[in-house]
């Protein structure tokens, strides 16, 4: 194959798409699953929806007319995804089970040779497209696998397991818990709720979008192009109090007087007023989770877990909190390398990111020729809809695929010098802002305080720097070249 593609979620298969809208149909879509879909497929759990304005969280090559609310649920993102790849026919290019365990480049022949469970792929150009949030995480808790009850992570919902009037507890309080608590708080007996830090949260306002609002969309197009522009703009303020230290807190004490009016007991609102600068940790969208955590039938406990024992979970204090069912709402692995590949030097791209992630314009890593990257290091944002970032990165893929057809050349591959000042200035950027100057500990930091997750700067500059690719970056290669 001339292109493989690494996952069937959002981004891949918007790469296949824009691929198929330009005349290139040599590809294949690797997927380990049986369906696409990626996070909207494996998230299922009561209340999931997007914590993005549905008109900003979708393609603008193709626009949806017909979302049902502002913020969409998870059932109707996955039909927009499965409807995007019908409509545009990438589906026969999906091998389903199809998980990529290693891969090697070969100098002589200019490709990639993959290695996946059912057998090997050659492509000349390789597009990684796994998610930087697809694999859930397990909190490392003595003695979780001891509990003598039902244990499930949020991102793999046991549907078939019964809530009703049990004894339920939940670890995390991240965007997760903030969207099932609500859901399953009025149906189980009693809830416990184990909470390491406070989270800010931010007003979601989700409305039914109307039948009129809906055929006026499918009507005049302009229309909800306006709409989702008028939503960027809104995306962008919230960027300008996080890009310095300090700007945010006009929304915390917004934030503050909110938390107030929803939790009226003191004690439980002290427990959930965050410690650190509103932006440092991602905000939680959502209007009901405190309200939620109020409730007559909810613990919230912020003594730290000790372990996990066959009756419950024991904290700090030694009280043990006797459960029947236990929910991880911990998360996932922070942009996992679950693509395996080795570079020219041998060595595998999980091993050279053991301390840091390091990629050029977060799309290609210098060592590894023709590999792209979506949704790579410092490609992710705390404010908007991360397919803003997504979709630069595959027009700039496009971009370098069709300038090796037109030189007739094989193989780019970034320079490492290019790729260092890029990193350098992104590291220099990302001082003073709210991420690395909040006060907090998050999974957008590295271990040494700087960040390899995100994008120190508005989505305009993102685009403005992938709009034009430059040869200049880039070292090419032919297999007639000596």
């Amino acid at each position: 194959m001339r292109i493989a593609i690494i996952g069937a979620g959002f981004a891949g298969l918007g790469m296949a798409v824009r691929l198929k809208q330009v005349g290139i149909d040599d590809f294949v879509i690797l997927e380990r699953a049986q369906d696409i879909g990626g996070t909207w497929r494996d998230n299922s759990y009561p209340g999931c929806a997007v914590d993005v304005q549905s008109h900003l969280y979708s393609f603008s090559f193709a626009p949806n007319p017909d979302w049902s609310h502002v913020y969409a649920p998870q059932a109707e993102i996955w039909d927009y995804i499965q409807t995007i790849a019908r409509r545009h026919a990438v589906l026969p290019h999906v091998r389903f089970g199809h998980e990529v365990v290693g891969g090697e480049w070969d100098e002589s022949a200019q490709h990639w040779v993959l290695r996946t469970t059912k057998g090997e792929v050659r492509a000349q150009f390789v597009v990684s497209s796994m998610g930087p949030l697809s694999n859930p995480m397990a909190p490392d808790i003595p003695g979780l696998d001891t509990f003598a009850g039902h244990t499930f992570h949020s991102a793999r919902w046991d549907h078939d397991h019964e809530l009703a009037g049990k004894r339920v507890g939940v670890i995390g309080t991240g965007s997760s818990a903030a969207q099932f608590v609500p859901e399953i708080q009025p149906e189980v007996g009693r809830l416990t709720v184990f909470q390491r830090t406070a989270h800010w949260t931010f007003p979601r306002r989700n409305r039914a979008i109307t039948a009129t609002e809906r055929r006026l969309y499918r009507r005049v197009p302009l229309l909800q192009k306006l709409a989702r522009a008028r939503q960027y703009l809104f995306r962008e303020l919230i960027a300008f109090g996080f890009l310095r230290n300090g700007r945010s807190r006009f929304l915390e004490a917004i934030a503050t007087q909110r938390l107030r009016r929803q939790v009226p007991d003191p004690e439980l609102r002290a427990k959930l007023t965050p410690d650190y600068a509103l932006g440092c940790k991602r905000i939680v969208v959502t209007d009901d989770f405190h309200p939620a955590l109020a409730s007559p039938n909810v613990d919230v406990v912020t003594e730290s877990i000790s372990e996990v024992v066959p009756e419950g979970v024991r904290t700090a204090d030694g009280v043990v909190h006797e459960l029947d069912t236990l929910i991880l709402g911990t998360g996932f692995e922070v942009m996992p390398v679950a693509d395996p590949l080795c570079g020219r030097d041998g060595v595998p791209l999980a091993k050279r990111w053991a301390q840091r992630r390091a990629a050029y314009l977060g799309t290609t890593v210098s060592g590894y020729p023709n590999y792209f990257m979506l949704v790579g290091p410092n490609t992710a944002t705390g404010h908007t809809s991360v397919l803003l970032y997504a979709e630069a990165q595959i027009e700039y893929v496009i971009q370098c695929v069709q300038h090796l057809r037109h030189t007739g050349a094989d193989s780019l591959d970034v320079r490492p010098e290019v790729q260092d000042a890029f990193v350098a200035d992104i590291r220099e950027r990302l001082k003073g802002t709210v991420w690395t100057g909040g006060g907090c500990a998050s999974w957008y930091l590295d271990p040494d305080g700087g960040s390899s997750v995100l994008w120190p700067g508005f989505t305009w500059q993102f685009r403005a720097a992938l709009r034009r690719f430059d040869p200049a970056d880039y070292r090419l290669h032919s297999v007639a070249t000596p």
